[in-house]
């Protein structure tokens, strides 16, 4: 009986030390992550595209995890500045400028299924619109996507004016925003734009959904590789959170969702990563001071 005793002693002592150290762990978390998304497709299709990775995380974390998609890439932002969000998903571009203006912090970046920890920005058009190549387009109308899109806008113009010499708003007869990647795919399926700046990812994730990309596009150009698109946190959250919410993406593996996502997963990234990306802004800054 003794020993019975005792036994229960230990393991009452065990309990109360791993719910010590679990309360401990958690001192300052939120009830609650909200998680932004930027709108590169519909609202209705990025929630579904992420919703597996955001139950995983609300596993993990022990957290309700709530998605927001806002109606533009600034939107993200600004929602981290005002902490209304704790977690995001940004582009590379907006990453940046979220970390200047916001507080965000890389945590982990997409990794594509070729095991490439990067996408590539391309230049479509239709494959029946005759148009073969961006200097061939002259007088044609044009659709960036947003303006803090990196490869929907600042990889694009930075080929156009450095490398092209090509100034976009007197090169084609109408540039407009589509607001989106899925927008200025649809545009240019439709024939409401002729030309058009978006990825690879993107066009690969609606491809034989809602549009066939053999079949209705033609690539007329592809930028170098491009970083992954990051995972980003408030960088004022506790470390213990921001460790967890790391640990999560690494950790995400279920195969259905990465298929939705188009990704093999997920791999750690700092605010070095994107370096790059700066010196691109960098680059169109300087080119467009010249015009």
């Amino acid at each position: 009986m003794k020993r019975f005793v005792k036994s229960l002693l230990l393991l009452a002592l065990g309990l109360s030390l791993h719910l010590g150290t679990a309360v401990a762990g958690n001192k300052g978390w939120p009830s609650q992550i909200n998680f932004g998304l930027i709108p590169t497709e519909s609202s209705a299709g990025i929630t579904d595209r992420y919703d597996s990775l955001a139950r995983h995380i609300e596993k993990k974390l022990g957290i309700p995890v709530k998605m927001q998609v806002a109606t533009d890439y600034a939107g993200v932002i600004t929602a981290m500045q005002f902490k209304h969000i704790d977690l995001a998903y940004f582009g590379p571009k907006s990453y940046v400028e979220a970390s200047q203006r916001s507080g965000a912090e890389a945590i982990a970046m997409e990794v594509m299924e070729d095991g490439s920890k990067g996408y590539h920005g391309i230049i479509i058009t239709r494959k029946d619109s005759g148009i073969q190549s961006v200097e061939g387009a002259k007088g044609k109308i044009w659709a960036f996507t947003d303006p803090n899109s990196t490869s929907g806008t600042l990889v694009p113009t930075v080929h156009f004016v450095k490398t092209l010499k090509i100034d976009p708003e007197k090169h084609f007869s109408r540039v407009i925003f589509s607001g989106s990647h899925e927008s200025s795919i649809l545009a240019v399926k439709s024939g409401k734009v002729d030309i058009a700046s978006t990825n690879d990812l993107d066009l690969e994730r609606g491809n034989g959904k809602q549009w066939n990309s053999d079949k209705d596009f033609r690539v007329l150009w592809t930028s170098p590789l491009i970083p992954g698109s990051p995972m980003a946190c408030r960088k004022d959250l506790p470390e213990s959170l921001k460790k967890a919410l790391k640990d999560a993406y690494l950790s995400y593996s279920d195969a259905e969702g990465l298929k939705k996502l188009k990704l093999k997963g997920f791999a750690p990234a700092s605010d070095s990563t994107y370096d790059p990306i700066r010196d691109q802004i960098e680059v169109k800054k300087q080119l467009e001071s010249k015009k």
